[in-house]
């Protein structure tokens, strides 16, 4: 189908410059002479959210946004111009000679040093620099190998080292991207799904939301299933986390849907498949919705059957049926059941998980179990495994280090609580 000759206008190229999806949207609306009201009545919202999605610079709702584009014609190449990030201001020219070389190695060295110390939270700044003015590439090498170096980051806790490395990946994301090659074009959100999953573990809810929607547009650009299906669970765990939870569900039920029309054949979209159900088992547990939540995990674990203990290196849903009864633990848990939460993870152990975000978890899940049931020195127990695995998994998911403050409040003689508490706050300073 020809392009409309509007998309090439002057008007709608300078709106795509300037990042304004919304008021692209008005132009087609105005084009077709819709009002507010006829367009609204399409997409099933009102005139006032319209008018507030066409006047604001920042997106709020990406999938209206994508549905009323869609609906009045902007083009998906001139939307996702709209929707990307600045592009970086090119590098100062700069004239480097012998002794300046040195010390230029030597500020490298002290700001690597004081990086590494700083911890997440001051490292969430170089990540919100990114975020709105993508850098200039760094010409650093394959990107493919980068992005593997950095999920082992996340798969190690290693929070502070993957937010350090996350700008750097984002700016050589985008320069790969800007080619249209459907591969590039979906690691770059793959790269944006991992920021948004470490930012969520960190409680960054807002840079969360805004990565896992750019994740899901260039995701839905690739054509990658996977991607989509990566996009959409980070995206879902976003909402949940802001208690949207209906909308994380219904996000969640169409991605499942599409993976498996494809019909699971092969083992990668088996995973995803089995992935799938287990986060929206846990979302729907955490809507207090009970039968959905357990005959989703049940689901979860038939599809895993097929799957091996040990996922492959690399998989992008490294699901297993070892992790789906992890996921079962925090299932009861969020149901309120501890009880039901301790023996479903009973005969669990650290050696069935890979990775040592995976291990950790196990403590933490089961820490936060023994703590609903009352068990001070069982979850202290959980807890020291779960930092032996990964101390970031402990010192920085919020709601795991506030179960550590309270410990060393309520209970600062029991076995284990000070051991943990000292542990913690001496890897935090």
């Amino acid at each position: 189908m020809p392009v409309d000759p509007l998309w090439n206008t002057p008007k709608a190229r300078e709106l795509a410059a300037r990042r304004r999806p919304g008021a692209l949207i008005r132009l087609g609306r105005k084009q077709r002479a819709w009002t507010l009201a006829a367009l609204g009545d399409r997409l099933g919202c009102s005139p006032a959210t319209l008018s507030r999605l066409e006047r604001s610079s920042r997106v709020v709702d990406l999938a209206l946004v994508h549905r009323a584009a869609l609906e009045v014609g902007v083009p998906r190449h001139v939307l996702v111009s709209s929707l990307a990030p600045p592009a970086p201001a090119p590098p100062a020219a700069t004239t480097v000679t012998a002794s300046h070389t040195e010390e230029d190695r030597m500020r490298r060295r002290t700001l690597l040093t004081a990086t590494a110390a700083a911890g997440p939270a001051a490292l969430l700044t170089g990540l919100d620099q990114a975020l709105a003015n993508t850098p200039a590439p760094t010409g650093s090498g394959p990107l493919d190998g980068r992005l593997a170096a950095a999920r082992e980051l996340y798969d190690k806790g290693a929070h502070a080292r993957l937010l350090a490395a996350l700008p750097g990946l984002i700016a050589d994301g985008h320069a790969a991207a800007s080619c249209r090659r459907e591969l590039d074009q979906a690691r770059l959100s793959s790269v944006y799904s991992l920021a948004a999953a470490v930012l969520s573990k960190l409680g960054s809810y807002e840079q969360a939301r805004l990565t896992a929607d750019r994740a899901r547009t260039w995701a839905e650009v690739s054509g990658s299933p996977l991607a989509t299906a990566a996009a959409a669970r980070e995206l879902a765990i976003v909402l949940r986390h802001q208690d949207r939870t209906r909308e994380a569900q219904h996000l969640m039920q169409a991605a499942a849907s599409r993976v498996e029309a494809t019909g699971l054949t092969s083992e990668a979209a088996a995973s995803a498949y089995a992935q799938m159900l287990c986060t929206l088992a846990y979302t729907a547990a955490r809507g207090g919705q009970r039968t959905e939540a357990l005959a989703m995990t049940e689901e979860a674990r038939r599809a895993a059957r097929r799957l091996p203990q040990t996922p492959a290196p690399g998989r992008l849903f490294p699901i297993s049926p070892a992790a789906v009864d992890l996921y079962a633990v925090g299932v009861h848990w969020a149901l309120g059941d501890a009880g039901a939460a301790l023996e479903a993870g009973k005969d669990l152990r650290p050696a069935q998980f890979p990775t040592a975000e995976r291990r950790a978890r196990l403590g933490t899940d089961m820490a936060r179990a023994w703590w609903a049931w009352q068990r001070p020195e069982q979850t202290a127990r959980a807890l020291l495994d779960a930092h032996r695995a990964s101390p970031g998994e402990v010192r920085d998911r919020p709601a795991i280090r506030r179960i550590v403050t309270e410990l060393a409040e309520q209970h600062p003689h029991t076995s284990g609580v000070r051991a943990l508490h000292t542990a913690v706050t001496a890897q935090a300073g």
